[in-house]
């Protein structure tokens, strides 16, 4: 049964960093509040921040003075000591109005506004939602009710979707007759999507449902208006749509977020928070893989110039990160290294021949390498006769190269392929990115990444999984 979602009053905030030349003077009264301060805050994303704070003027309003805050947004007036909050609409085109609250246990509640049109039109709406909220929730307990009557329950159902008919009149009433107002933008936004019927059944209708539902996201929701930036729902809708509507491989959510950066160009400072949002994001991920989603970011906007406001050596990192990483992406083939056996015989990485490569870097030294070779040792035991090969590189050096040798024999694991590079002259540290040890990769019979900087205590499943799927062919 369909349930009115259109009348669930919103949860509506705002974030915002930026100023101009221009004023904004914000007063607000509240009969009856008695603390002698009050916050002005924000959203950014999913977290609340201070604006500012203003204190009690001999008037009896408290002020809200300074810069302009461009270009607006959804913002909260924050009472202490218990941090209640309602929400202000502030438009870039109107900074400078009163609010008049007649009790700080409902302040929304016979909110008087002067000066601002929008925040008159958004303050009716949710008195609207408010007054046909109870007449809902009742119906729908009615009908969720299981004494409730079948052909009551029909009556009942009518009844309700009469109810959301005239919501949903309102606000397309209110979104026609005042389409640029901060007011119908939220509304318009929040919008849920009507799908249509498809033919088919099971499965496939629900690959049909989902497909239109990617493509058509974003039709209520304008990503070029600046002032949606200051809104939690433009966040959890964008983190929604690359987490839950974008399968989680590289390559799509690569399309995703190039499809949503192209569509914010137009708006400045949306494209360049969520640029920057985006970059740290997947520079963070411990998903494997996913280092390919920043190196398209940054290949893409940074080094094509389309973040000036990164500085040089930022930028040039940046650059630099991803070059290195580059190569070390998942279906690249593994950069290709020459190195030593024990017997001071020369090899290629590329000339050792198996069906599937384990790529092992460790130290002698290091607390997680000695942690995780009784894995390695367990791991070659149950794979060796599948195709598989370890092709292990000690990072010791020319000096300390004993140590590999010795830690090798006392160890067991003279099993596998044993190797080093005494005087580093592969370079295979800067080419492989070691950075800390151990560091697995596993390749294919052509030397393409299948994985990487996986756990020894990882690899049994890993390589499980690559066997079935047969990724050496």
């Amino acid at each position: 049964m369909k349930a009115s979602i259109r009348i669930t009053l919103l949860f509506l905030l705002f974030c915002n960093l930026a100023y101009s030349q221009k004023e904004h003077e914000i007063r607000v009264k509240i009969d009856g509040f008695q603390e002698k301060e009050l916050y002005l805050g924000y959203y950014l994303q999913d977290k609340q921040y201070l604006l500012d704070t203003t204190f009690l003027g001999e008037d009896g309003y408290f002020t809200f003075k300074g810069e302009e805050i461009t270009p607006g947004g959804l913002f909260l007036i924050v009472m202490p000591p218990d941090n209640q909050y309602f929400q202000l609409l502030i438009d870039p085109d109107n900074q400078r109005f009163t609010v008049h609250c007649k009790s700080p246990l409902n302040p929304t509640e016979g909110m008087e506004i002067k000066g601002s049109d929008d925040n008159k039109l958004f303050y009716d709406y949710l008195a609207f939602l408010a007054a046909k909220r109870p007449e809902a929730v009742s119906l729908q307990e009615a009908i969720d009710n299981p004494e409730t009557p079948e052909k009551k329950k029909q009556d009942l159902q009518e009844k309700l979707d009469a109810l959301n008919k005239t919501v949903e009149d309102y606000q397309d009433e209110l979104i026609e007759k005042h389409p640029k107002s901060l007011t119908a933008v939220v509304i318009q936004s929040n919008l849920p999507l009507d799908l249509p019927e498809f033919e088919g059944e099971g499965k496939e209708v629900e690959v049909k449902k989902w497909q239109y539902a990617k493509q058509h996201y974003f039709d209520n929701l304008n990503l070029t208006d600046p002032r949606l930036l200051r809104t939690p729902f433009l966040f959890q809708r964008l983190d929604h749509f690359v987490n839950k509507m974008t399968v989680q491989h590289p390559d799509s959510i690569n399309q995703s977020l190039f499809y949503l950066l192209e569509k914010m160009k137009p708006s400045e400072e949306t494209f360049k928070y969520y640029l920057i949002h985006f970059l740290n994001t997947y520079a963070k991920s411990q998903i494997v893989g996913f280092d390919a989603v920043y190196v398209f970011l940054a290949k893409t906007y940074y080094a094509s110039g389309q973040a000036p406001w990164t500085d040089e050596e930022q930028l040039a990192k940046i650059i630099e990160n991803a070059n290195k990483l580059e190569p070390l992406l998942i279906g690249k083939v593994a950069p290709n290294i020459k190195m030593q056996t024990k017997d001071n015989k020369d090899i290629w990485l590329h000339e050792f021949q198996s069906p599937y490569t384990v790529l092992f870097f460790w130290d002698p030294d290091c607390g997680h390498c000695k942690k995780s070779m009784p894995e390695m040792i367990e791991f070659y035991n149950q794979f060796k006769g599948r195709g598989v090969e370890v092709f292990a590189v000690c990072t010791k050096l020319y000096d300390e190269l004993e140590e590999c040798w010795l830690t090798i024999e006392e160890k067991g694991m003279g099993i596998w392929f044993n190797t080093v590079d005494p005087y580093n002259r592969s370079k295979y540290k800067t080419i492989y990115d070691i950075k800390t040890t151990p560091q697995i990769y596993i390749l294919n019979d052509k030397k393409e990444i299948l994985s990487k900087r996986i756990g020894a205590e990882q690899l049994p499943e890993v390589m499980e999984q690559i066997l079935k799927r047969g990724e050496h062919n």
